[in-house]
C-alpha cells in the first residue's frame, strides 16, 4: 500500500514538472514545443531551458555527396555536447535538420535518382544512430521551386514523397520510435509542389514556417509572422495602391490561421500541424508615417535583428515606438524620424499563438531559432507559461 501511494506521488510530481505530458496522452500525442537551434558563442548550452522544450532540432546538415553530412567538422562535437543533455532531461528529443535556406541545393538531384536517394536515406539512419538522435527534419527549400537559386525540377513533387516514404521505412526498421518532420513554407504556393496528403502518411509533423510571410523585397510593409487572419477591408487609412505585390497583383493576406485553415482543408490532421514563431524581426526603410508605417510603401529592406536585440534596444527605445495590431494579433515597431518599420513576435503574440495551437488541438509550436531569445522573460518563457494555462 505504501509503495502504491509513493508511486502515485511520483507520477503526480512528474506531471507537474512537465506539463507537456498527461496520463491520457502518448509522447507523440503530447503538445510539442520544438526549438530549431544553431549553436552560438553568445548562447551557451548551459543557458538552454531544456525543461521547457519537448524537441530541439540541431541545424543544419546538408546533402553532400548524396549523404547527410555536416558542412563544418566542428558541428559534430557541438551536436554531441547537446545530446549529452538528454541524460538530465529524459523528456527531450534531439533531432537533426537537413537543408535550410542556404543548404538545399543538392536535394533535387539526389531525390531524383532512386540509388542516390537510398544512399542518402541509409546515411541519415547511420547519422541518427551515430549521434543517438530521436529523428530528423527535412528542410528542403523548396521542392519544385528554386529557393535560394537552387536546382529544381517538376519531378521534385513525386520525389519528395518517395524520399519521405523511404526515410520513414528506414526509421521504422531501427525498431525505435523516431520522429520524422519537414519544414514547409507558410504560403499556399509551396503546397502546389508537394503531394501533401501523401507525404503526411510518412511524416509525424508538418512544421509550418509561419514567418517570412512577407519578404524584404515586398514593396509594402506588413506583418511577417502574424497569428490573426485579416482581409484588406479590415485595413483602414491604407490606399489600395500601397498593397501591391509582385507583378502588380493584390497579394492574399497571410497568417497562421489562414495556413491552418488551408492545410486542414487539404486533409492534414490537426495534430500533425506545428505552427511557427519568429525569434527575430524583419524591417523596411523609407516608410511613410501613415498608419504608423503599417501597410505602407517602402524603399527597401532594413537590417534583420534577433528578438533579444529588439527587446533590449528597439522596443520604445532609440526613436522606435511599439504598436499592437489587434486584427493581426501581432506587434510592430515604427521610427517616425528614421522612417523604419519592423515586424516581429513578442511575448504577447507568441503566447497567443501557443494558446491558439492548444485550443485548436494542433501538434504544437516551433520557432526559429533558439539563440535569438533573451535568457530571462523571453519568448520561450511565454510559450511555456501559455502551455500551463
Amino acid at each position: 500500500m505504501k509503495f502504491s501511494i509513493n508511486l502515485k506521488l511520483l507520477i503526480l510530481a512528474v506531471l507537474v514538472a512537465n506539463p507537456f505530458l498527461s496520463c491520457n496522452t502518448t509522447e507523440k500525442d503530447a503538445f510539442a514545443v520544438m526549438a530549431y537551434y544553431v549553436p552560438s558563442n553568445n548562447y551557451s548550452l548551459k543557458e538552454i531551458p531544456f525543461n521547457k522544450l519537448t524537441h530541439i532540432i540541431f541545424s543544419f546538415t546538408e546533402v553532400i555527396d548524396n549523404k547527410m553530412q555536416f558542412k563544418r567538422e566542428s558541428s559534430s562535437q557541438k551536436l554531441k555536447d547537446l545530446v549529452a543533455y538528454k541524460k538530465q532531461h529524459p523528456q527531450l528529443k534531439v533531432m537533426i535538420a537537413c537543408g535550410g535556406w542556404g543548404g538545399s541545393g543538392r536535394f533535387s538531384d539526389m531525390a531524383n535518382d532512386p540509388k542516390l536517394r537510398a544512399q542518402f536515406v541509409e546515411s541519415t539512419i547511420d547519422f541518427i544512430k551515430e549521434y543517438n538522435l530521436d529523428g530528423a527534419d527535412m528542410d528542403w527549400e523548396y521542392p519544385g521551386m528554386k529557393g535560394a537559386g537552387n536546382p529544381f525540377m517538376p519531378e521534385d513533387k513525386e520525389n519528395f514523397t518517395a524520399l519521405m516514404k523511404e526515410l520513414r521505412e528506414g526509421m521504422d526498421a531501427t525498431g525505435k520510435d523516431l520522429t520524422l518532420t519537414f519544414a514547409a513554407a507558410g504560403w499556399e504556393r509551396y503546397f502546389d509542389h508537394i503531394e501533401t496528403f501523401e507525404v503526411m502518411k510518412y511524416a509525424d509533423y508538418l512544421n509550418i514556417m509561419s514567418y517570412d510571410l512577407v519578404g524584404g523585397g515586398t514593396p509594402f510593409t506588413a506583418h511577417h509572422t502574424n497569428l490573426g487572419a485579416f482581409t484588406y477591408s479590415d485595413i483602414s487609412n491604407t490606399p489600395a495602391d500601397n498593397i501591391l505585390a509582385e507583378s502588380g497583383r493584390i497579394m492574399k493576406p497571410r497568417s497562421v490561421q489562414s495556413m491552418i485553415n488551408y492545410l486542414t482543408e487539404l486533409g492534414v490532421k490537426q495534430e500533425q500541424l506545428i505552427i511557427g514563431g519568429a525569434f527575430y524581426g524583419k524591417g523596411w526603410k523609407g516608410v511613410s508615417p501613415e498608419n504608423n508605417g503599417l501597410y505602407q510603401k517602402n524603399k527597401g529592406a532594413y537590417t534583420t535583428h534577433i528578438y533579444a536585440t529588439l527587446k533590449d534596444k528597439y522596443e520604445n527605445k532609440n526613436g522606435f515606438t511599439k504598436h499592437w495590431d489587434s486584427i493581426a494579433q501581432a506587434p510592430y515597431l515604427y521610427n517616425a524620424k528614421d522612417s523604419i518599420f519592423i515586424t516581429y513576435d513578442d511575448t504577447e503574440s507568441i503566447a497567443l499563438k501557443t494558446t491558439y495551437a492548444m485550443k485548436e488541438k494542433l501538434g504544437g509550436i516551433m520557432f526559429w531559432q533558439l539563440t535569438g531569445d533573451t535568457t530571462e522573460n523571453g519568448l520561450l518563457d511565454a510559450i511555456y507559461s501559455a502551455t500551463k494555462n
